[in-house]
């Protein structure tokens, strides 16, 4: 039994095998680009703040995305090396904190609730913002690199035994907890370095399925019936493990994301309705 996932049985016969089929992850990427308008954002985060309450563009993208999880579970999904699919035991995202006066950062691994708010998702943020930002606070991921480099041929024993624990779902409880790898999202903030969306690959080691990258803003062309004007949008790229569920699955469940961020008041109280995986 894996500590980080649950067997899932698919009533479906294709996706129980598809992954024998498609047996990388990189061979069952799907890529979009989805278009979010700014202005409800920034008229939430406008009137949040004038509350006193501080809100953020990745705020209210991970907020947004939960909740459509827990309406959407297969989301939280991902293959195992046995090529069976199994379900997220917890929803996690992976991150990646700057440390001011650094060339780079440290990642960070988020823990939600479905029956997270909102606040509860910027509060959770911040405070990992907080507690990494400062290079002379190394966390356990930054500890456990270190030591993976301390001695000769150390790191490609240690990988290389890794990836064989992960391949067969022997991966301790413990390393998940700090992997970012082992994540039910991969998501960032790429207007944070003032730099455009990419399409953010899904790794082969870990049980990643989705990744997001945000970026600089644009205008979008959309037609109305006053003619075509220009939106100012924010983009993002998503990279997706087609086999943990269908495309049609995917289309709602990104619709119904938009949905919550055109009027982010909707995740200031828990879903009356989580729908349940098994």
């Amino acid at each position: 039994m894996r500590p980080d996932g649950i067997r899932v049985k698919s009533n479906d016969p294709m996706y129980e095998l598809m992954p024998f089929f498609l047996t990388h992850r990189y061979d069952a990427q799907n890529m979009i680009n989805i278009d979010i308008p700014i202005a409800p954002m920034h008229r939430y985060i406008n009137e949040k703040r004038s509350e006193g309450k501080k809100m953020s563009h990745l705020g209210l993208v991970l907020a947004a995305y939960l909740r459509t999880a827990a309406e959407y579970p297969s989301l939280n999904r991902f293959i195992g090396g046995n090529h069976r699919i199994y379900a997220h035991r917890d929803f996690s995202v992976a991150m990646v904190v700057l440390r001011p006066g650094t060339a780079g950062g440290t990642s960070v691994k988020l823990h939600f609730d479905y029956t997270d708010t909102i606040f509860d998702v910027q509060r959770k943020i911040e405070e990992a913002v907080e507690k990494n930002r400062d290079v002379q606070n190394n966390n356990n991921l930054d500890k456990f690199m270190s030591m993976l480099l301390s001695l000769p041929l150390l790191a490609p024993m240690a990988t290389a035994l890794l990836r064989f624990m992960d391949r067969h779902g022997l991966i301790p409880r413990s390393i998940c907890e700090i992997s970012p790898f082992h994540a039910s999202l991969l998501i960032t903030n790429l207007a944070s370095i003032r730099t455009n969306y990419i399409y953010h690959h899904i790794y082969e080691f870990g049980t990643t399925s989705v990744a997001i990258a945000m970026g600089n803003l644009r205008d979008v062309p959309r037609d109305t019936r006053k003619g075509i004007i220009l939106e100012r949008c924010l983009p993002m790229g998503v990279v997706m493990d087609e086999r943990i569920c269908n495309g049609h699955y995917f289309a709602q469940a990104f619709s119904r994301m938009k949905e919550y961020l055109r009027d982010p008041s909707l995740l200031e109280l828990p879903p009356k309705i989580i729908n349940a995986e098994i």
